[in-house]
């Protein structure tokens, strides 16, 4: 062994492990938390924030920069940031052109699958066409839970908020502490907030930015309530407690109302599974028997108004049984 096989042995360790750290530090630039923290900020302003024209057209360029082709084919079409906002209310990380590439990719995939087990084609065009509605359906629900969420954590933040002003603290450092010490989801929306008046945004329109990005009445409330109270004055703290107090009651009674709804959402499961439920245990028994559904006219013409009437009485008791409070 020559010293310059040692030298070039140490020579190939010394640059592995510095092309695994510049991949590292390759990958945590485009991808680590700092990187996901700010691009969670830029879209929190570009989705839904009111800023001034100048500086929406800074986030914009950044984000066309960062951004693949198609995606920036996206942004530049009207009304997608609305669309953006809404995967952003969801909690997710979905980006517009993710969702709408799966949208478009689900429909060939049913038709695929329809064809390939002989399933009727109208059976199979009905599932393709619903298909597309699968990720917007799933972003729904979750947004709808996350919204669910913050609305259960709301009154709890104003309490601590009236006691952050109670004990001297500036209302800037009581958002700072509830951005600090609440868990997720309500500390994200307050830390971006928080960031937001270090910014340089005024109190005012950053309030106003969380409520666009947190469709809640009662956060609206609250926005509505602090912006009066700076251009008035008044003891904020005092409005907090009221609002905290309201909300509470608000929950206790749509509480009550859950319950006594739960019989009717019961009653629609039941009604709109037991058909299908009721077919699948008679192709068990007898796999021939609803041939006639599908080979003739009349079976095909009954199956959709049978499924035409289905989906009438589903949104007919979902309207019975919500009740807003």
């Amino acid at each position: 062994m020559t010293p310059i096989f040692y030298a070039s042995i140490i020579l190939l360790f010394v640059a592995v492990a510095l092309a695994m750290e510049g991949a590292y530090e390759y990958w945590n630039s485009r991808h680590g938390p700092v990187a996901r923290r700010v691009d969670s900020r830029i879209r929190a302003v570009s989705a839904g924030g009111q800023v001034s024209r100048e500086r929406l057209s800074i986030l914009k360029t950044r984000m066309l920069a960062g951004s693949s082709l198609p995606a920036r084919l996206l942004l530049r079409v009207p009304r997608v940031h609305a669309i953006d906002l809404f995967l952003q209310q969801s909690g997710m990380t979905w980006t517009v052109a993710r969702l709408i590439g799966t949208c478009a990719a689900l429909p060939p995939l049913v038709l695929l699958l329809g064809t390939l087990f002989a399933v009727p084609l109208l059976f199979t065009a009905i599932g393709a066409a619903l298909s597309a509605m699968l990720p917007v359906l799933y972003v729904q629900r979750r947004r709808n839970r996350r919204i669910r969420l913050l609305e259960r954590q709301l009154p709890d933040v104003c309490d601590m908020l009236a006691r952050a002003l109670r004990s001297g603290h500036a209302f800037t450092g009581a958002i700072d502490m509830v951005s600090t010490e609440f868990s997720e989801p309500i500390s994200g929306e307050f830390r971006i907030t928080f960031d937001e008046i270090n910014y340089g945004v005024s109190i005012s329109e950053a309030l106003t930015n969380l409520a666009t990005r947190v469709p809640i009445r009662d956060l609206r409330y609250f926005v509505i309530a602090v912006v009066i109270q700076r251009e008035t004055g008044g003891n904020l703290s005092e409005v907090l407690d009221g609002i905290a107090a309201l909300i509470r009651e608000r929950f206790k009674l749509f509480d009550k109302v859950r319950v006594l709804s739960a019989e009717g959402k019961m009653s629609a499961w039941v009604l709109g599974l037991l058909p299908f439920g009721t077919a699948a245990l008679m192709m068990l028994g007898n796999p021939g028997f609803l041939d006639v559904l599908w080979h003739d006219p009349a079976g095909i013409k009954m199956l959709g108004t049978v499924l035409v009437s289905m989906v009438f009485g589903a949104f007919w008791m979902r309207r019975v049984v919500k009740i807003r409070v």
